[in-house]
């Protein structure tokens, strides 16, 4: 078998057999295959795309390239949840925590941010001794014993796809969507969830641009699950705007903290969006006997206060001071040298907003990477006061900016005005959800 006549095979856009694709993947890892093949290699898949059984052969042998978590030894059924990647996306900080409360089951292990997108890891590690590197035994049995805990991914856990993946980054063939599902679902099978909830972001601040797109991933993502045994559901939400008001680590974990307190009101899109995941994994943990049973039980976690016991519970079994995550004390994990507002330059309404440009102009602060090397403030960034199809006023803000380094905020600032259009019509109405697909 060679490799140069696989690749013909694809340019030619026949599918490859699942020896084909072991043969692919193990030669890439051992250095038999060559960089320079598998980049022509996924750029033809680019153009070709993959079949679903060419895409379910693909995750598998990403996810069996390396280790495999165990979780058959947990109670229950062991839900995770996954998004897609954007702007705001406090999720997981809130989702997690709510179904431990509600008596379920989510061991996940989670990713840092790169560029315009948050990382879960790094918002956590805005609490001052949290810890989310630990061996795997400790991480069972924090799960056993709260329901809940997140860390990042093992360095051993799909090896093929960080190989993949950093090819993919310098060679613009990130946005294929066969290549994209199988780097998810590789590594969150890999992980050892039996149920699986998916946010697919679409729009200005999402890898997927239209909803014909997102929906083509989601279903993907989804046949790739019920191929391999498991329970999944995609749910495809927007992203053309940041999905809560902060954007930034510690912001990002005051706003859990407020949702979880009862600061957030029913009908924030944040808000919604957690609840709708969250009735999902429910649902798939067998929780549940329909949808409405689902919310209700999420509601009264959240408002009884037995969520936010939950994270506190949950950041104290790794090492992390809980007693900041109480409204008394959560701005003090915000505290930075000059907190600015940003004026809007003309008046109207705000009727397009670009999430990427808003993620990028909290990186270019210090809330995110350019690079993996790149160390993180975990205090800066910005807090959004308007949404789109809000009215603009020259006095009132549309942001107030976190700001630890004055060098970086004329740059920033310059990058958060190129993200929004203002006109005289009020813009119609964008759904924050556009559809579900699975279970």
């Amino acid at each position: 078998m060679r490799t140069v006549d696989l690749i013909e095979k694809k340019v030619q856009n026949e599918e490859l057999t699942t020896e084909e694709i072991s043969f692919l993947i193990k030669g890439f890892l051992d250095s038999t295959v060559p960089d320079y093949q598998m980049a022509a290699m996924q750029m033809a898949i680019v153009f070709n795309g993959m079949s679903d059984r060419e895409a379910t052969d693909l995750t598998m042998e990403m996810m069996h390239s390396g280790d495999i978590v165990d979780l058959s030894d947990l109670k229950g059924v062991k839900v995770d949840k996954h998004s897609t990647g954007g702007v705001g996306d406090t999720t997981t900080l809130v989702v997690a925590p709510l179904i431990a409360a509600c008596g379920g089951t989510v061991a996940k292990m989670s990713g840092r941010g790169l560029g315009h997108t948050g990382g879960t890891i790094d918002k956590l590690e805005s609490i001052p001794g949290m810890q989310v590197e630990i061996p795997l035994d400790k991480f069972k049995q924090i799960v056993n014993h709260i329901g809940v805990s997140v860390i990042g991914q093992s360095g051993d856990l799909d090896p093929a796809d960080k190989k993949m993946y950093a090819l993919r980054d310098v060679t613009a063939t990130v946005r294929s969507i066969p290549l994209i599902a199988s780097s998810i679902m590789s590594k969150k099978l890999a992980a050892g969830a039996d149920a699986i909830v998916l946010d697919v972001k679409v729009g200005s601040g999402a890898f997927m641009q239209t909803l014909d797109q997102a929906r083509a991933l989601a279903t993907l993502m989804v046949e790739i699950g019920k191929r391999v045994g498991r329970r999944v559901v995609a749910i495809i939400t927007d992203m053309n705007q940041p999905l809560g008001m902060a954007v930034g680590n510690a912001l990002e974990v005051r706003e859990a903290v407020e949702l979880l307190s009862g600061r957030i009101p029913k009908g924030d899109p944040l808000y919604e969006v957690c609840m709708l995941l969250g009735t999902h994994m429910l649902l798939l943990s067998d929780l549940a006997s329909d949808a409405d049973d689902a919310r209700q039980k999420l509601e009264t976690a959240l408002e009884s206060g037995a969520g936010l016991k939950k994270l506190q519970q949950m950041v104290t079994a790794q090492g992390g001071d809980a007693s900041y995550l109480c409204m008394q004390r959560i701005d003090e994990l915000c505290k930075v040298r000059e907190i600015r507002p940003i004026y809007p330059k003309t008046e109207g309404y705000l009727s397009a907003i670009n999430a990427e440009r808003i993620g990028t102009a909290a990186q270019m602060l210090g809330a995110g990477r350019a690079t993996k090397a790149d160390r993180i403030d975990p205090a800066v960034g910005l807090v959004m006061k308007k949404r789109l199809g809000d009215a603009v006023h020259i006095d009132e803000p549309l942001c107030m900016m976190y700001i630890n380094d004055p060098a970086k905020a004329d740059a920033a600032i310059e990058e958060f005005y190129s993200a929004f259009m203002i006109s005289e019509q009020k813009p119609a109405h964008c759904p924050m959800v556009y559809d579900v697909i699975g279970e």
